[in-house]
């Protein structure tokens, strides 16, 4: 079986290489810079999982995730927010939206990794 895919969107494309960076070895890492972009790609690239900042222009992360979440071709995939934000509230209202985590910039390689594991690999 081939390498899972992950969709990283950040309209920071620094974020999106950082993340490139620490995934790409074992993921096809995929980026989109905003929320309707990401919505886009998911429909045609069908990614294992998406990485998904909250502050975005043109369509933020809160919106795309409950728009792929109410569409059957892409509900299934987990998606996990990223944000600067760590508040409580924002944490609520991803879940809210069918986010599957929430993990807060700047982030450790490690918290990534076991984050992304735990969604995408499934139990032996």
């Amino acid at each position: 079986m081939g390498k899972k895919k992950i969709l990283v969107t950040d309209d920071e494309e620094n974020i999106r290489l950082l993340v490139k960076s620490m995934l790409g070895k074992d993921y096809i890492v995929l980026g989109a810079s905003d929320g309707r972009e990401a919505i886009d790609m998911a429909r045609r690239q069908k990614p294992d999982l998406i990485l998904m900042d909250i502050l975005m222009p043109r369509m933020d992360g809160y919106t795309a995730c409950h728009t792929l979440k109410k569409d059957p071709a892409t509900k299934a995939i987990p998606v996990v927010m990223v944000s600067a934000v760590g508040y409580e509230l924002n944490v609520k209202l991803s879940q809210e939206m069918g986010a599957s985590g929430y993990i807060t910039k700047p982030f450790e390689a490690r918290d990534l990794l076991d984050t992304v594991d735990r969604l995408l690999k499934s139990p032996r």
